[in-house]
């Protein structure tokens, strides 16, 4: 219970605040889709999680159809306690998504990796937290342009000589607004924590280009984003 206890904690400040996000912005469940066979994308986002403000920057590609890969670099400051707490954060994350359609289901599956420098300046310490994720994620695309994402997995994070794994889960839906104007819903979690809660919108400013942004709520404390993504 007590190391249960310590990697909650961590979670909350360090994975919650730097792991990055390879689901598009402004959402953190993701869907099951990749960039065409060749494919280029940058994602970027500016974070507020409670007392913590960062933001992350994230290079995708596509070597092969259905396998798309990202690159991520972030970095946040926990301003409460004081002296703040500085955290930098990288990542890898593999997404294959063998069965892929315009309408109707699309299946696969994904694995990020990714590491949390965490200099925590009121104890006088420095260590990295290594998080391992992994996820199977379904969507169901609508005729009319909605479509329904379910994310099931775990992860597990290493700290300091502890190590802890939990599961994880995520819904979301994207819903048209206007032709280039969704509104994004989402509720998201994993064990020995209450949902996270979110609403979002992305607006697409030409084609391959999308704006967005996202307030959310839960377990006692309110979060948000804005940013962008570019697929190319």
């Amino acid at each position: 219970m007590k190391l249960r206890t310590q990697m909650s904690a961590l979670w909350a400040s360090a994975i919650l605040a730097t792991a990055p996000a390879f689901a598009e912005p402004p959402m953190q469940v993701d869907d099951a889709g990749t960039l065409g066979a060749g494919g280029l994308k940058i994602e970027g986002a500016l974070t507020r999680d409670h007392k913590t403000h960062g933001g992350e920057l994230i290079f995708g590609f596509a070597p092969l159809e259905n396998l798309e890969i990202g690159l991520a670099l972030s970095h946040a400051t926990d301003r409460e306690p004081d002296p703040s707490t500085r955290l930098r954060g990288s990542g890898i994350g593999f997404k294959w998504v063998p069965i892929q359609n315009e309408t109707g289901w699309s299946a696969g599956v994904k694995l990020d990796l990714s590491a949390t420098r965490v200099d925590d300046r009121v104890n006088g310490e420095r260590y990295t937290e290594k998080e391992y994720a992994l996820a199977a994620l379904a969507t169901y695309r609508f005729d009319d342009g909605q479509a329904i994402h379910a994310n099931l997995g775990s992860k597990q994070a290493r700290a300091q000589g502890d190590r802890a794994t939990v599961g994880t889960w995520g819904l979301g839906h994207e819903w048209p607004l206007a032709a280039k104007l969704k509104l994004t819903e989402e509720i998201f979690g994993e064990e020995h924590s209450r949902p996270d809660k979110a609403l979002g919108l992305r607006y697409e400013v030409f084609e391959g280009f999308k704006l967005s942004g996202a307030i959310g709520h839960g377990n006692g404390r309110r979060f948000g984003q804005i940013g962008f993504a570019w697929e190319f």
